[in-house]
């Protein structure tokens, strides 16, 4: 059986799952509601607080999706009750991030500023402090959301190993390179 699988998620006070029967779980919570497809080969139960998961048979495909519809729905739980929050630095000399509502003005050392529209479902807040790196965090329900649009916004210039400038996750460590030695004439 699967480790992940077959563990039982514990409800936290004040979550809900419904169960519908073409096997859409939906989650509610105080921040909000997120709701997931199950394949028809997993089958899910509130018992006593919990929500377990179990499959038909043993097929490689119907394990894989034991432990992937687990997390899932573990990661809707912990949304809806606490959230995600990501947090990036810009790492660079006259690097700047400005949040205007859901749009995200970065100055990332081009040219032109790069404008991002954030979906609704993500909050944005920015901190500039002197002498401090400029920071962006973000917060979700959707963790898989978060991780995305991170993800696009650390595109936008990613760290380069030589003076490690660029945009990174807070407490991310890069590994950095030698720069070209001096040769002897």
């Amino acid at each position: 059986m699967s480790r992940i699988g077959k563990m039982p998620i514990a409800l936290p006070e004040g979550v809900e799952v419904v169960i519908t029967d073409t096997n859409l779980v939906k989650v509610k919570g105080k921040l909000g509601e997120l709701e997931q497809l199950v394949d028809p080969a997993i089958t899910v139960k509130v018992e006593d607080g919990d929500v377990v998961l179990a499959r038909a048979t043993e097929k490689k495909d119907h394990k894989a999706k034991h432990g992937l519809y687990r997390s899932l729905i573990s990661n809707m739980i912990k949304g809806v009750s606490e959230g995600y929050t990501t947090v990036q630095e810009l790492v660079g000399v006259g690097f700047k991030a400005e949040a205007k509502g859901q749009l995200l003005d970065l100055a990332l050392g081009y040219s032109h500023h790069i404008y991002i529209e954030l979906p609704t479902e993500v909050k944005v807040e920015t901190i500039s402090e002197r002498g401090k790196n400029p920071t962006i965090k973000l917060f979700s329900i959707d963790k898989q959301l978060i991780g995305q649009v991170a993800a696009k916004i650390r595109s936008q210039r990613k760290p380069e190993p030589y003076k490690g400038k660029g945009i990174k996750f807070q407490g991310e460590v890069l590994r950095k390179k030698a720069g070209k030695a001096a040769g002897d004439k």
